[in-house]
Parts: structure tokens; C-alpha cells; sequence
């Protein structure tokens, strides 16, 4: 989104307040599971992660909770605890929550230093492509989904950033260093 037309922090936060975001409610858990799944394959409860952009319904964080997972909150507008991003962790999720990214460099920057060696980083966004029509994509019509990724973006961004590779699987993106 061109930098005039990014939502200022009260709209963000009042389009987030909007989200229906229940942690108990099966059809988001459901939504959000491919993640939680991914994290329970490749880590166990021993590793640290953090749910960074946790939003005011934390669902995969509770999910991993559920499972016994040592799991952080992070959110600049729910759970704005600097001192987490100071710190390194085994993981990280990002679910729903790069293309609300006013600054997707520097954002990428920091989650790849957040990152511990053979780390990874869970994405999970909707992903333009060719076969979509665009004037009609429901995705692009929330305001505060200011950057929109394609394939080609997602190696662009392993490239740039060094992550060592990248797994796209439908909505969900890793990263891993």
C-alpha cells in the first residue's frame, strides 16, 4: 500500500477490536490449526516461541498452551512487552499477521534476528497469484492488510533475508534459519 494510504495506529486497533478472534470458538481453531500442527511436528515443549502479533485472540497461542508449550505474547497493540524482542526463541508464529506490516523489511529483520540457529519462522497469510482475480479478492479489502505477498515474494524475502529455506503449504509460509 502506498505509505499516504496506511491506517493510522487508532484505525488499526479500532479494525482489530472488530475481528472476531474467539480462542474457544472451534471454526478459528480450526483455521489456525496447520500452524499449531506444523509447531508440534518439528519442535516439542522444551523449545521457547513466540506468537508475535498475537492479536486480542491469541488462538494458536492457546492451542500450544493446551500442549503444554512454553509460548510467549507479543502484540504492539495487546501484549506490548518489548523486552520479548530481545530475546532469541526456537520459533516463531506470525498468523494472519505480515501483511499488516507497514514496514515489511524491518519487520523481516527483526523476526529473522529473534530467531535461534535452525529456527523457524510460521507464516500464515493469504497468497496472491495469477488465477486470482484481484478486483474481487475479499483479502485485499481489509484496510489494514497494507502489503500483499506472492510466491514470488516469499523467495525474495528467503534470499534477502538468508533465511536457509522456505516451505509455502497453500497459506502457510516457513522460514528456516
Amino acid at each position: 500500500m502506498d505509505l499516504n494510504n496506511l491506517p493510522d495506529r487508532d484505525k488499526e486497533l479500532k479494525r482489530y477490536n472488530e475481528h472476531n478472534n474467539d480462542v474457544n470458538n472451534a471454526g478459528y481453531q480450526q483455521f489456525v490449526m496447520p500452524i499449531v500442527d506444523a509447531v508440534a511436528k518439528q519442535f516439542t515443549s522444551n523449545h521457547q516461541g513466540l506468537d508475535f502479533g498475537a492479536g486480542p485472540g491469541p488462538v494458536v497461542a492457546k492451542l500450544l498452551h493446551d500442549k503444554q508449550y512454553d509460548f510467549v505474547l507479543y502484540d504492539p497493540f495487546f501484549y506490548d512487552y518489548p523486552h520479548l524482542l530481545t530475546k532469541t526463541y526456537d520459533y516463531i508464529v506470525a498468523c494472519e499477521v505480515i501483511e499488516h506490516f507497514h514496514n515489511p523489511y524491518k519487520e523481516f529483520v527483526l523476526l529473522k534476528n529473534l530467531l535461534k540457529p535452525n529456527g523457524k519462522l510460521f507464516c500464515m497469510t493469504s497468497i496472491y497469484n495469477q488465477d486470482i482475480n484481484f478486483s474481487t479478492w475479499y483479502y485485499k479489502n481489509d484496510p489494514t492488510h497494507v502489503f500483499i505477498y506472492q510466491q514470488e515474494t516469499i523467495f525474495y524475502i528467503r534470499e534477502h533475508f538468508g533465511f536457509k529455506d522456505v516451505e509455502i503449504l497453500n497459506n502457510m509460509i516457513i522460514f528456516s534459519t
